[in-house]
């Protein structure tokens, strides 16, 4: 009984890491293939930043989506010579 229990909550908590793996912004992917590192690293270092610093990191995480999210609404708005 307890085994099938435990089994359901691991199921679950891997089902929502994964949506929101799935969901994130690509923040830390974007800055680990910039800087030629591990994501899991990157992701590490925003965890345990936040928890030092009182989240402060957080405020630029979400600078940094928020560029990437415009980076990508305008390189998609753009009109070639070629698709006209």
């Amino acid at each position: 009984m307890y085994f099938r229990i435990r089994f359901r909550t691991l199921k679950m908590i891997r089902k929502i890491s994964d949506y929101f793996e799935k969901q994130a912004f690509g923040v830390c992917s974007w800055l680990g293939d910039k800087l030629r590192m591990k994501t899991s690293n990157i992701r590490f270092f925003f965890i345990y930043a936040s928890f030092l610093t009182l989240g402060s990191p957080l405020i630029v995480y979400l600078h940094l989506a928020f560029i990437l999210k415009i980076k990508e609404y305008i390189q998609s708005s753009r009109t070639r010579v070629w698709d006209l």
